[in-house]
């Protein structure tokens, strides 16, 4: 590899792998991953609405915050609706900041994974040591919820040049911060191999609806034509697709309406070639049967 490369897995074009499928004959995967994220006051990372004008930014900190205290259950009424389990990508902190949030989620039987410790601050500059100890922190944290999490989203997508070796090495069974692929792949690491499970950067609310300024309809649409998409070409090939939320953003009043539809109408088809399924039991199935490339 050149040493610009990333050593982390050889380029393979999606066509030409072995074919597979998945549970019960099933060709397209398709999980939820509902961002539960904390952001500090005065300081720290964080998505706006709109531009800060000055510190304390209380109006984006606040926006933010109303996901976690409304938006967040808006989106249980649905999924509850819709019989539809995800997976909870959870900020450690969340744990002491909205008490009983993270318990929502494990109580509905939704995947508990580990999304670093807050969403105010990204891994990617940490030395080796820090990052190891952030890694340890949140896995023991988020163990008390009474399920140990194997599934790792970076704040930001931010990793370091250690990351993957780090959360191998910390027992972790997959990652979703390499958006490379529609298919599970294997990441090599110094502690064995971890899967990358897809993680969609484009199905994804932050970047369509805060980036690109579009509204729910469209995000709706971009859900209704991937899953098109990828049901034309799953008769070659098992596919998966993350759709990615945040109860601040799709958790709006208005917005909520737009996501109802495109995932009643993709959950009433019950087209029998979508596993409706979790991150969680992505990997499980792929690590358990060997198909990952």
């Amino acid at each position: 590899m050149s040493p610009s490369h990333h050593n982390r897995y050889a380029y393979r074009p999606i066509i030409g792998r072995p074919d597979y499928a998945w549970p019960d004959g099933r060709r397209l995967a398709i999980y939820i991953g509902v961002n539960y994220e904390v952001f500090d006051f005065g300081s720290g990372l964080g998505a706006e609405l709109a531009p800060s004008q000055t510190e304390p930014d209380v109006m984006n900190f606040a926006w933010r915050d109303y996901g976690n205290r409304v938006g967040a259950w808006r989106l249980f009424d649905l999924f509850d609706r819709l019989a539809l389990r995800t997976t909870a990508l959870v900020n450690a902190e969340v744990l002491e900041r909205c008490p009983g949030l993270a318990e929502a989620c494990r109580d509905r039987g939704d995947e508990i994974a580990a999304h670093g410790g807050s969403n105010a601050r990204a891994q990617g500059t940490m030395v080796r040591r820090r990052e190891k100890h952030l890694i340890e922190d949140v896995t023991q944290r988020l163990a008390k919820l009474g399920v140990r999490p194997t599934g790792w989203l970076g704040p930001w997508i931010s990793e370091s040049e250690n990351t993957p070796d780090l959360l191998a090495g910390n027992g972790y069974r997959y990652v979703l911060d390499w958006a490379h692929d529609d298919q599970p792949t294997r990441l090599t690491t110094d502690y064995g191999e971890l899967l990358s499970i897809p993680y969609s950067q484009e199905i994804n609310d932050i970047p369509a609806i805060i980036a690109r300024k579009q509204e729910a309809e469209t995000f709706a649409s971009m859900i209704r034509d991937n899953v098109e998409q990828l049901l034309s070409e799953c008769d070659r090939r098992p596919l998966v697709l993350g759709i990615a939320l945040h109860p601040y953003i799709m958790g709006q009043a208005h917005r909520v309406p737009a996501l109802a539809r495109v995932l009643t109408e993709l959950r009433t088809a019950n087209d029998p070639r979508i596993w409706w399924t979790t991150a969680g039991d992505i990997a499980t199935y792929v690590n358990a049967n060997d198909l990952a490339v």
